[in-house]
């Protein structure tokens, strides 16, 4: 029996390539908060259904310009450094790190800082249609539960990760685990407060998480090998974020960084790696063959990431690739303005930068992606890296949804142009309301 129906015209991915455009539709929702039925006016329950739903004041009907979307999936997000958000952002990556981000990540040894900070970015996520979101912590456990805490009690599914990080030679004596056994140790304690907490609605789930391989000794990624095989968990990291990450793992390895998180044990069908600006095509292929999933960070990638993702190839040769925010090497939590960078990214990479070169050697033939291909990533390529039943408006389906204000078109615009308009131009202030397990979240 449907606890809501929602009705109204509503944007789902067909594929990775295709939208499709579901009008005037019913999406029914059951009490644990799945999708139940999508009903479309054709149908033979459609009226009956839409009629009981008015009847026990269960319906909502969308307003004239507004549309249903997936809810977003942000595969790569550093809740901690929400305070700095576009700060720094012309700094090389090192002084970024040193200056920046590790001063401030410091400070979540404090509780109560941590709750001030948490508290904010959820909601703010939520405000900007993020359903999902990836979330690398600190290295501090109480202040990670305090994140946990904040997902669960305003309705954020967050898969949150006790950031490892033991490497005397490349963490600050003030910020880092000063043992691979005392890391381990944070990282198992963290799974098990995580699971034996209560979470009637399954929104958290824990996740092994090496900041990255330079920040790791050998002894802590072994063991988080062993942990994510023990607890069969997810696994979060960076991969070829950049020339001197790549560089640094061939100099210490003699092999590049996929290759040494494959040889800890940490590629694996539920690993994201975030970044891969730098990648190989045997890389590609392992992360393929390992299922292991990219988290594209576009905005992110222009100011750390020496260059650019070729995600239509990644997709052509059966990667899996979703989206990912990077706050705060990205500036901005919207998935909105990631999809518009992923389009734009992928046009420089086909028609290249360097207007001295001949047209034929400038660019990377073909690398363009569009619209519906970077909406693919922020939701049914996000919900595939994590094995959720999300990202899409179909029967199955959690009910992570978004309301969506379209601003004004003139004429009579096709579905294909509403659809564009709402990527290109959909700020927060524009999304109305937004739903995570069939239950209103949020709402403008």
């Amino acid at each position: 029996m449907e606890s809501l129906v929602i009705r109204g015209n509503a944007f789902t991915v067909q594929d990775k390539y295709h939208v499709q455009y579901l009008a005037d539709c019913l999406v029914c929702i059951d009490s644990d908060g799945w999708i139940e039925r999508v009903l479309v006016p054709e149908d033979k329950d459609y009226e009956r259904v839409l009629i009981a739903a008015r009847q026990h004041h269960q319906l909502r009907e969308l307003a004239e310009g507004e549309y249903l979307l997936p809810g977003f999936i942000d595969l790569h997000v550093h809740a901690p450094q929400w305070p700095q958000a576009g700060l720094a952002l012309d700094r090389p990556l090192a002084d970024w790190l040193n200056v920046y981000t590790f001063p401030l990540e410091a400070r979540f040894n404090d509780r109560v800082f941590a709750r001030k900070v948490y508290k904010d970015f959820v909601r703010t996520l939520l405000a900007h249609g993020t359903t999902t979101a990836m979330m690398f912590g600190t290295i501090h456990v109480d202040a990670n539960m305090v994140l946990v805490d904040e997902c669960r009690q305003q309705g954020l599914r967050g898969y949150v990760g006790q950031v490892t990080m033991d490497n005397p030679d490349q963490t600050p004596d003030y910020y880092r685990d000063h043992s691979a056994e005392e890391a381990l140790a944070a990282s198992e304690q963290f799974i098990q407060r995580v699971q034996a907490s209560p979470d009637p609605d399954d929104l958290v789930t824990p996740v092994i998480t090496p900041r990255f391989v330079p920040s790791c000794t050998d002894e802590a990624l072994a063991g988080l090998g062993q942990l994510a095989a023990k607890y069969d968990l997810p696994i979060q990291s960076h991969v070829s974020e950049s020339n001197w990450e790549s560089q640094y793992a061939i100099d210490r390895f003699g092999m590049h960084d996929a290759e040494v998180l494959d040889h800890f044990g940490l590629l694996t069908a539920r690993a994201v790696m975030a970044h891969g600006t730098q990648l190989t095509d045997g890389d590609m292929q392992l992360l393929r063959q390992q299922q292991t999933a990219i988290a594209h960070c576009p905005i992110s990638n222009i100011y750390f990431g020496n260059g650019v993702l070729p995600v239509h190839r990644l997709l052509k040769m059966g990667n899996k690739v979703g989206l990912g925010s990077d706050i705060s090497g990205g500036y901005t939590p919207s998935l909105y303005h990631n999809i518009r960078q992923a389009v734009k990214s992928s046009r420089m990479l086909t028609d290249g930068v360097d207007s001295k070169r001949p047209v034929e050697q400038r660019g990377v033939a073909n690398s363009q992606i569009t619209a519906a291909t970077a909406f693919y990533l922020a939701t049914a390529g996000g919900a595939h890296a994590l094995h959720l039943a999300a990202g899409r408006i179909a029967v199955g389906c959690r009910a992570d949804l978004q309301v969506v204000r379209a601003h004004q078109m003139w004429g009579k615009p096709s579905t294909a142009d509403t659809f564009e308009r709402l990527m290109y131009q959909t700020e927060a202030a524009d999304i109305k309301g937004v739903y995570v397990n069939g239950h209103l979240v949020y709402e403008n």
